[in-house]
């Protein structure tokens, strides 16, 4: 009797661990179906081994207020300034800071890759450590390059990783269109059990190739969006996108800081690496 109890525990254990993994498999997304492409050609990388301002050849930059907060709100005035964005120790640093500064409250940096690198389809991927705080919102994210001539959504938006400084183990990440974007995005968070976005680098990726996106968190995939999962026309098939780095202060993310969060607060990149698939 106790050998057939214990088989029965075992089998029993068997289906849950079953369950467990299709569940898991299941909530990805993942589709066996989709052909994914290998990347394995490094087409831009930037290690930030120089110090000063950013390569010029590679990024370019955002400069004011923008309109309504450039869509979201948001408080920060963008400058170019080395209190804002420089190069050291070998790797990127935005900082927001708590400053009087051409009628804002707070300044920050958003650089870009528009009309200096922009590319279809590939591995995009930046190793970073985020900063901590009520209102703070870092992004890494992609825009189409016609977005001067179709306008926003209609370029698509994909968001590599956005993170809302009070929640220091989630991040998330999106795509925007026609018919699914703002709050109707199309979107997935990602949660750390042992670790924070504060306090270690981490790898955050995607894998765009026809119709699919995947997305990863130090090459763990978490999401895969496809055509199927937008409730609009798929974009990211119409051509090049560019990208972005930014640290947002306030908006619609992760709301306004509030009396607890410290300034002056870093966003850290040791690297940007871009690969293609030949």
């Amino acid at each position: 009797m106790k050998k057939r109890i214990l088989k029965e525990k075992t089998f029993i254990k068997y289906i849950l661990f079953s369950l467990l993994i299709v569940i898991l498999v299941t909530d990805c997304k993942q589709d066996d179906t989709q052909e994914v492409a290998e990347f394995k050609n490094l087409s831009m990388y930037d290690e930030f081994d120089v110090d000063g301002a950013p390569n010029s050849d590679i990024w370019t930059y955002n400069i004011g207020t923008g309109d309504n907060g450039w869509g979201n709100g948001e408080l920060q005035y963008y400058t170019d300034r080395s209190e804002n964005i420089v190069v050291e120790d070998n790797m990127l640093k935005i900082t927001a800071r708590q400053e009087s500064f051409e009628g804002s409250g707070y300044t920050s940096a958003r650089i870009l890759t528009k009309g200096l690198f922009e590319q279809q389809y590939g591995r995009f991927e930046a190793r970073m450590k985020l900063p901590y705080g009520k209102g703070m919102w870092p992004a890494f994210w992609l825009l189409g390059s016609n977005i001067d001539e179709v306008s926003w959504p209609f370029c698509g938006e994909i968001d590599v990783m956005e993170n809302g400084g009070s929640k220091p183990t989630i991040v998330s990440g999106s795509v925007h269109g026609p018919g699914y974007n703002a709050g109707n995005a199309i979107t997935k968070t990602y949660e750390f059990n042992n670790s924070r976005v504060d306090s270690e680098f981490h790898i955050y990726g995607i894998e765009w190739g026809p119709n699919y996106i995947n997305y990863y968190v130090d090459d763990v995939l978490y999401n895969q969006i496809t055509p199927a999962d937008v409730t609009g026309d798929w974009v990211f098939n119409n051509g090049q996108f560019f990208i972005i780095i930014n640290l947002a202060v306030g908006g619609a993310f992760d709301g306004n800081p509030n009396a607890d969060t410290v300034f002056p607060q870093t966003m850290y990149v040791d690297y940007v690496r871009v690969y293609s698939e030949d």
